[in-house]
């Protein structure tokens, strides 16, 4: 019976994805510790550490089907570990007392941890296909709107005006940002752990190293330098990563909840038939998507904080900082992926209404471009003289409900510097656009020289 959102018949795939709930199942789980077991069977029997008839017989054993998982479950709650509940069924499974040479000179967490990092490498490996498709869409979405005009807005307010793919491509930018951190936090991120009961290879007196290396080459990670044990940077590194990716579509998913509101009209997520429905009121179209990308991400930033705790570990092996990561690290993969997955539906079908852009520009009379009329008269009047007069001709025009535009006209200061003609210019949201294309074009070449 599942009892997590992640794990949900109803919930599941809204809150996560089957693929990244199937890196973090005890099936795959206890499959990186059986390819584990064998791997470092198969190096050890080479270095003839352990009789080879012994390594043969461990890895004929060490597969998936062959393990009682309610055994393993009984035996995991008697021990408080699943590792030597695994051992002692593989152990049971070969012939001749062979499978006392299984996890030689291994410990618990080397076991434990190594089976963490290749899932971290599945989990890391959908996130970068996600990562890459959603860069590609925003990619789409501010080549094509690169030009369309619409609203800044500052602490909810309007500001000046932006293009909508300027705004798009802000997001992209972080975006690409990701996919670099990620491709570098890689070489720091896989590496496994072999190194005994302390971290020193005491239990191996002659073949310690060898063994690591070999093992680690079996299994494409990184060897380590050391025992990271109770240094666990590298796990919180993974966390802070995904912090920092849902954050971002958190930021995507509060714009187009905003754009969203009946009284703006900007955006809208995909339509589907009752998508977004309420229970009474029938005209209702809610941004589901963005809702659980919110949720999703506020939960993860949570259990980021967590792994940060379970950095604080004591001694050479913790007594409780561990079991943390056991909690949080899946459960923050798996919002993740349903934040990932949800952004990219919502990217793939996003409907953008271009008039509705221009009517909101329009909708404050020109006061919007009260900052480029400012400037166009600067060279004229003065800046700060300048800034003073069209100040007071704000205020009457929100006073009188009146054009920007006519009172500026009607102003014997203005008008024997400027005719209507190039006040009209000043007064087009759509001239003052700033460099907004330009970086457009900047994040969009950026990203294809990656």
């Amino acid at each position: 019976m599942a009892a997590t959102i992640i794990d949900s018949s109803i919930f599941g795939n809204i809150f996560s994805t089957a693929a990244m709930r199937q890196v973090w199942s005890d099936e795959n789980r206890t499959a990186k510790y059986l390819a584990i077991e064998a791997a470092l069977a198969r190096v050890q029997g080479r270095l003839g550490i352990i009789p080879a008839e012994a390594a043969d017989e461990i890895v004929r054993n060490c597969v998936l089907e062959k393990i009682d998982m309610e055994k393993l479950a009984a035996q995991t709650q008697r021990i408080g570990y699943p590792i030597l509940g695994v051992v002692s069924q593989i152990n049971a499974l070969c012939r001749d007392k062979l499978g006392e040479f299984c996890h030689w000179g291994a410990t618990t967490q080397d076991i434990t941890d190594t089976a963490t990092v290749l899932q971290i490498r599945e989990g890391l490996d959908l996130v970068d296909t996600e990562l890459t498709a959603i860069s590609s869409l925003m990619a789409s979405l501010a080549k094509r709107y690169r030009d369309t005009p619409m609203i800044g807005r500052s602490n909810l307010q309007q500001a000046v005006p932006i293009t909508f793919g300027y705004k798009v491509a802000g997001l992209l930018s972080a975006v690409e940002r990701h996919r670099t951190r990620l491709a570098e936090l890689r070489p720091r991120i896989l590496v496994g752990e072999f190194a005994g009961a302390s971290g020193t290879l005491a239990s191996i007196e002659v073949g310690g190293l060898e063994t690591q290396a070999g093992l680690m080459q079996e299994l494409g990670l990184g060897q380590p330098d050391i025992a990271w044990h109770t240094i666990r940077d590298n796990i919180a590194e993974v966390g802070c990563f995904l912090g920092l990716v849902t954050g971002t579509l958190g930021k995507l998913s509060t714009d187009v909840k905003l754009m969203m509101q009946t009284e703006v009209g900007e955006v809208y997520e995909p339509y589907a038939h009752g998508r977004g429905s309420s229970s009474t009121m029938p005209q209702k179209r809610n941004p589901i998507s963005s809702c659980y990308i919110h949720a999703c991400t506020s939960v993860v930033r949570q259990h980021v904080a967590a792994l940060l705790d379970a950095n604080v570990a004591d001694h050479e092996r913790s007594t409780g900082p561990w079991e943390i990561e056991w909690i949080v690290l899946p459960e923050a993969f798996c919002l993740a992926a349903g934040a990932l997955a949800q952004a990219r539906f919502v990217l793939e079908g996003l409907e953008v209404d271009e008039k509705r852009m221009r009517a909101n520009l329009e909708m404050t009379n020109g006061l919007v471009v009260s900052e480029a009329v400012m400037m166009g008269l600067g060279p004229h009047l003065g800046r700060e003289y300048a800034h003073d007069l069209v100040y007071d001709i704000c205020r009457v025009a929100i006073q009188e409900n009146r054009p920007l535009l006519d009172l500026l006209v009607e102003n014997p200061e203005i008008s024997r510097h400027m005719n209507r003609d190039e006040l009209s210019k000043l007064c087009d949201p759509a001239n003052y656009l700033g460099l907004s294309g330009e970086m457009v074009d900047r994040v969009l070449r950026r990203r294809e020289n990656r």
